[in-house]
């Protein structure tokens, strides 16, 4: 197994020295009594820059940046800038009407204009709203205006993403680009060194009421046993991301409480269909048969009920499968699969082709989910069985984007979330677009499953969503473009200081503003 050096850990977190990325005062802020208790949150996830098209889930979740629609705990759209919405009856104009008296944090009015600018900056980025057939977006008095050049019927849901925040003017440079994150959150950047830590303080001008929790930085801690020794110390308030090995521990610690919400997330196996090694049906038949899912989810993720039976798990409505039967480990058949393809076993036992090439592959991952590593070397012993050497790399979350773009990757494992968009459509979209994606499909296409989505995207009708979202998934788990492992859970750590503190199953939002100190 091939390791490369992994990322920063705790102690580089606690860093003091701190690099102010602009100056960003607002009026109002820090009025009353000065609470001095800082509230620390700790996750693997990097800060990869000021722009919301790629950091905008950490400023969002820190109550940073907003949208103008945001998801209850269904995956709802609810109001969050726009106070209400309304759609004509050809589905071709939306408009969203802005609460009255909205701040930036630079103390600057929330206009309608302000709002089109930035989604403007949105549509010409690799954001969910790239995707969406936006034809034009004005202004009319308080409301924001979006035609389409065909029905979309998951506008709000896209514009619930991260990447539809809402920054102020002054936020960008002379050429449009991201200079300060100047948001409208309830909470304001007071300094951010990326990619390690933001600190952020409460807003007084917030819309909403106010918070109670006055300062918050988020660290990042590359490493999960690095994050469970925070949380046992009382480094950090909340501990994202642990690892399900030291769940039972931190569990018998009486300063803790530890919390686990199902997630619409997937450890998924990305395999590049153009390889030679991949590009059959049968071969990939036969890797999934070989994955001893049952003894992955048991033995690594310590629940049983996370063994995927598909890509899309339980919570995703209708986007699941309710009929499928478990997926079963069937060795013998997945030799005959690889047989039928033309592979035979060498003298060592590893896979030829007709050609002599041997069946081996580069599965590449990263530790950001501490899970991942371990997981790898089991689906590195599991596939030794029916012949395929599987050399094991560990890396940094970009190598598999890096590795799609240049047409090198082989398999990778990762763990995709797939309500980055409320609406798991939204992300489908994306992953399985024709030109495949960076966290999806690779050199893999469907002429029915580009119907059915194309259909889905303009329907609004209950029974038709569901027959084309039931037939979407059942065309992604007979093609297998990427092979389903396991499902997820978010486990998260609370100290003793913090209470008031609600998951959020979609992770767009920490909900820092909800939260309460406990009496000491």
């Amino acid at each position: 197994m091939r390791r490369r050096r992994l990322p920063a850990l705790a102690a580089a977190c606690l860093a003091p020295a701190l690099r102010p990325v602009a100056a960003q005062a607002a009026t109002g802020t820090g009025a009353g009594a000065v609470d001095e208790r800082v509230l620390r949150i700790v996750a693997p996830i990097e800060i990869g820059g000021l722009d919301p098209a790629r950091s905008g889930f950490i400023f969002t979740r820190m109550g940073v940046v907003e949208t103008l629609l945001a998801a209850d705990a269904e995956g709802r759209p609810v109001p969050a800038l726009a106070e209400r919405w309304s759609v004509d009856a050809a589905g071709l104009e939306w408009r969203f009407t802005l609460r009255p008296g909205l701040r930036f944090h630079d103390g600057s009015a929330v206009t309608p204009g302000a709002a089109v600018a930035s989604l403007r900056r949105a549509l010409a980025d690799a954001t969910a709203l790239a995707r969406a057939p936006v034809a034009t977006l004005d202004v009319a008095g308080r409301d924001v205006v979006i035609r389409l050049a065909r029905p979309f019927s998951i506008l709000p849901a896209v514009l619930a993403n991260y990447g539809s925040g809402i920054l102020a003017p002054a936020s960008y440079d002379a050429a449009g680009h991201v200079q300060a994150v100047i948001g409208t959150g309830p909470y304001r950047v007071l300094s951010i060194t990326a990619p390690m830590r933001l600190e952020v303080e409460r807003f007084d001008l917030w819309w909403g009421p106010r918070p109670e929790i006055s300062r918050a930085i988020y660290l990042v801690a590359g490493q999960g046993e690095a994050r469970a020794a925070m949380a046992e110390s009382g480094q950090a308030d909340l501990v994202f991301g642990l690892h399900p090995a030291t769940m039972a521990r931190l569990r018998r610690n009486p300063a803790l409480e530890v919390r686990a919400v199902a997630i619409p997330r997937s450890r998924i196996l990305k395999l590049n269909l153009a390889s030679p090694f991949f590009d059959s049906l049968a071969e990939r038949q036969a890797l999934d048969l070989a994955i001893d899912r049952q003894g992955i989810a048991t033995a690594l993720l310590r629940n049983p009920s996370l063994a995927a039976t598909q890509l899309l798990p339980p919570m995703t409505g209708d986007w699941h499968l309710a009929d499928l039967p478990p997926a079963e480990r069937d060795l013998p058949r997945a030799r005959a699969l690889l047989a039928s393809a033309g592979w035979t076993p060498g003298p060592d036992g590893i896979l030829r082709d007709r050609q002599g090439r041997r069946f081996r592959v580069v599965l590449t991952t990263y530790s950001t989910w501490p899970e991942l590593p371990a997981i790898a070397t089991a689906l590195q012993a599991q596939f030794r069985e029916i012949g395929v050497d599987v050399d094991v790399s560990i890396g940094n979350t970009s190598d598999i984007p890096r590795l799609h773009r240049d047409v090198t990757l082989e398999l990778g494992l990762m763990s995709r979330n797939y309500a980055l968009v409320p609406d798991p459509l939204g992300t489908i979209l994306t992953d399985f677009a024709p030109q495949g994606s960076d966290w999806g499909a690779m050199h893999w296409t469907d002429p029915q499953l580009a119907a059915a989505l194309a259909r889905l995207e303009g329907a609004t009708a209950p029974e038709e969503r569901r027959a084309l979202t039931q037939r979407a998934s059942a065309i992604l788990h007979e093609q297998r473009p990427v092979i389903p492992i396991a499902w997820s859970e978010l486990a998260v750590a609370i100290g003793r200081r913090v209470g008031h503190v609600a998951i959020d199953p979609f992770e767009t939002s920490y909900r820092l503003q909800d939260m309460r100190w406990r009496e000491p």
